[in-house]
């Protein structure tokens, strides 16, 4: 169940830089979603170090595309914070 919040947050991720007017912010987020594929299926998911700049990242490009991207990035973090609750730590 917690690797699928971070499939699920890819796929979220994925739809946002579908949405995304400008052709950088369109490659950071695929490069993002590319990330949560990578992490949902490593033997060893990310810490909160890692999640934490993946937020960063993620907020940063919301704030400078339009609403349909901000609503599929805040979808991606609640899934993100989820799994980040199951992690130890912080």
């Amino acid at each position: 169940m917690t690797r699928e919040q971070l499939e699920t947050a890819g796929e979220h991720v994925r739809t946002a830089a579908q949405a995304a007017t400008d052709a950088d912010a369109r490659e950071r987020l695929y490069r993002q979603a590319e990330e949560f594929e990578r992490h949902a299926e490593a033997e060893r998911g990310p810490d909160h170090g890692r999640l934490a700049r993946h937020e960063r990242i993620l907020d940063d490009i919301a704030d400078e595309e339009g609403a349909a991207v901000r609503e599929e990035v805040d979808a991606a973090l609640e899934h993100i914070h989820a799994y980040r609750e199951t992690l130890p730590g912080v």
